[in-house]
This record gives structure tokens, C-alpha cells and sequence, in this order.
């Protein structure tokens, strides 16, 4: 009688568990006790070959069928029985790649994807208030005319690789269980060139200037990515070209900085215009003017809103405002008439006409006359 462990007992999972649930169980258990995971543990790399097993049989439709209806006895005596065998690297494959990283590099043939390219480019507020076409040169590679992008000198083929059988990988077994690597006689092309393309020498491109229309909408920002598909370099021997992406960057601007949607501006004003209120003109991003009163007795850095002068929102239809900041500029350079002239006013000030700093110092006063206390 068999002193083995119930396969779904092993695989912890339910007699009636399906496919997909079998293979999660699998993958989960087989990374848990994973002899690397678990180096000079002989218990981890026994029940490693447990779980193996178990999923070789209960996998396929057809052991799994035996297994239910006659249990262990159903792989005894030659009837062919599950453990590692050919079938061992297939079901292991994927947990394989969980562990070392190796997914997406099988299978890929004489066929490579091109490198997506980047190209950063600066525009101008006004641009990007705008929109634009930009016209720009970029060196890529493109299909090799010659050979039409397979790398072979004209009249020949690529051949097979001997080394891997046109895999592209090899395999190589290390005790239990099977490594698999890129093939290093094709470097996984799974071809071999013998006779190169002289234009390109092998590669199926070549390199040449392109010039390229770019698109850029109304209301971009300062980082806005573009992706231009297929503009990229061309694929390896006749594969797919990879993507062109275009990064703005936006250039200082001489009186605004930008928030979002939002423009901000910082205009100096002089003491009397503040004192007596006045106006003045600020450009606006549309290439306009736009008028600011100023009440009188207006403070240092007072923000006065002009609604719908600012960025359009990207892909949107509206609009941000434009906020000005004016500053009081305090008089330099005084001729002896002008300082004369501010004696006089200072003289005749008063808490009216100075409330701020007038609240400010009684403060002052009281608080050293409590600390005196």
C-alpha cells in the first residue's frame, strides 16, 4: 500500500479545485519551499519535490482522471508514473521565471522590438498658451533598404542556430530542476547570420536623420510627455519599430510664473500710488493689456484677480485666471527736498494713517511693561 501523501493534500487544495486554483497553489508553494529559498534544508527541497509531483499529475486531464479513480496505484508499476521528467521543465517554467526574473525573453525569435526613443524640447509660455507645430530632426534607425531589414547579405538567409534549434534559448539541467538562458551563439535571435548585409553589417537598420511634425496641444505643462508610436528606432531584422516620446519643458518667463492654469505676476508700485490708489497696465498671455486699480492705502503684497487671462486647461474648455501681486516699493536715492518732504509727513502721522504699526508697537509696549510687572 502507498505511504505517499494525497496529491490535493500535498497542493492544499479540494478534490474538486480547478485548473487555475491548482496552478496558484502551486506557484504559492513551490516559491515557499524552493531549495534556494531555503539553502541546506532537506525538508524544503522534499516537499519541493512533493508539490512537483503532485501538480505533474493532477495538471493533466487524463492522470488526474486515473489518479481520482485508482489513487497512487494508478502510477506504480511502469503506469507511467509523474516526478521529473520531460515534462518537469514545462510546468516549471513559469514559477521559474517568478523567481529569476526571466519573463517576456522567451520566444522571441530573429524579430526585436526597436528601442523607444526620447527627445526633450523647450518651449515658451506663449507656445504653450498657444499650441504649436514643431518641426524637428531626430537621427533613428530605420529598416535597412538593402535587406530589407533581415541583416543577410542580398541573395542569402539567415540560417538556424545549431546551438538552440531556432529557440533562441538553451536549456541546461542542474540537478532536480532545468536552467534556461538566452542562447549565446544568437544571443536569442534563434538565427545566425553567416554571409552580414555590408550596409548594415547584420543589424537589418541603419541610421538616418528623420524629421518629425510634432503636434503640441493648447495648455501643456512643464513635463507633458508626447508619444509619437512607431517613430522610434526600427526593430531587429524586420521587427516592430519602438515609440518616439517628446518631453516639454517650458522656458522661464520675463513677468509670469505658472500654477496650474493659474498666471501670477508681481508688479512694483510706488508709496504715493499705494497711499492715494491709482492704475496701471499688466500684459496679459494673449498678447493683450489689462487694467489694475489700486485702491487707496493698498498694503504690500495685495493679489488682484483678472479672471479667465491665465492657461487653458490641457484638452479642456477652460480657463485659469491671472492673479497680480503688487508690491510698495520704498524710495531710494532721496534728494534733500524729498527727504524734507517725508519729515514733515511723519510728523504729522498718526495712528490713522498707520494703524498696523500703530497696533504693533502699543503691543510691544505692553508686553515689556508686563514682563517689568
Amino acid at each position: 500500500m502507498s505511504t505517499k501523501r494525497c496529491y490535493y493534500e500535498t497542493l492544499e487544495v479540494e478534490r474538486t479545485a480547478d485548473d487555475s486554483v491548482l496552478k496558484s497553489s502551486f506557484r504559492k508553494l513551490a516559491m515557499k519551499f524552493h531549495p534556494d529559498r531555503n539553502p541546506g534544508d532537506d525538508t524544503s527541497e522534499v516537499k519541493f519535490k512533493e508539490i512537483n509531483e503532485a501538480y505533474e499529475v493532477l495538471k493533466d486531464k487524463d492522470k488526474r482522471a486515473a489518479y481520482d479513480r485508482f489513487g497512487h496505484a494508478a502510477f506504480e508499476q511502469g503506469g507511467g508514473g509523474a516526478g521529473f521528467g520531460a515534462g518537469f521543465a514545462s510546468s516549471f517554467s513559469d514559477i521559474f521565471e517568478d523567481l529569476f526574473g526571466m519573463a517576456g525573453q522567451r520566444g522571441r525569435g530573429g524579430r526585436e522590438r526597436g528601442a523607444d526613443l526620447r527627445y526633450n524640447m523647450e518651449i515658451t509660455l506663449e507656445e504653450a498658451f498657444g499650441g504649436k507645430t514643431a518641426q524637428i530632426e531626430i537621427p533613428v534607425s530605420v529598416t535597412c533598404e538593402a535587406c530589407s531589414g533581415i541583416g543577410a547579405k542580398a541573395g542569402t538567409k539567415p540560417k538556424t542556430c545549431s546551438s538552440c534549434g531556432g529557440a533562441g534559448r538553451v536549456r541546461q539541467s542542474q540537478g532536480f530542476f532545468t536552467l534556461e538562458r538566452t542562447c549565446p551563439g544568437c544571443q536569442g535571435r534563434g538565427q545566425m547570420i553567416e554571409d552580414a548585409c555590408p550596409s548594415c553589417s547584420g543589424q537589418g537598420r541603419v541610421t538616418r536623420e528623420r524629421t518629425l511634425s510634432v503636434n503640441i496641444p493648447q495648455g501643456v505643462e512643464d513635463g507633458t510627455r508626447i508619444r509619437l508610436a512607431g517613430e522610434g528606432e526600427a526593430g531587429v531584422r524586420g521587427g516592430p519599430p519602438g515609440d518616439l516620446y517628446i518631453f516639454l519643458s517650458l522656458a522661464q518667463h520675463q513677468f509670469f510664473r505658472r500654477d496650474g492654469a493659474d498666471l501670477h505676476c508681481r508688479v512694483p508700485i510706488s508709496m504715493v500710488t499705494a497711499a492715494l490708489g491709482g492704475e496701471f497696465e499688466v500684459p496679459t498671455i494673449d498678447k493683450a493689456k489689462a487694467k489694475v486699480k489700486v485702491p487707496a492705502g493698498t498694503q504690500s503684497n495685495r493679489r488682484f484677480r483678472i479672471a479667465s487671462k491665465g492657461m487653458p486647461v490641457l484638452r479642456s474648455r477652460q480657463t485659469g485666471d491671472m492673479y497680480v501681486q503688487v508690491v510698495v516699493e520704498t524710495p531710494q536715492n532721496l534728494t534733500k527736498k524729498q527727504q524734507e518732504l517725508l519729515a514733515e509727513f511723519e510728523k504729522l502721522s498718526s495712528g490713522n494713517t498707520q494703524p498696523e504699526s500703530e497696533g504693533f508697537f502699543a503691543k510691544v509696549k505692553d508686553f515689556f511693561g508686563n514682563r517689568a510687572n
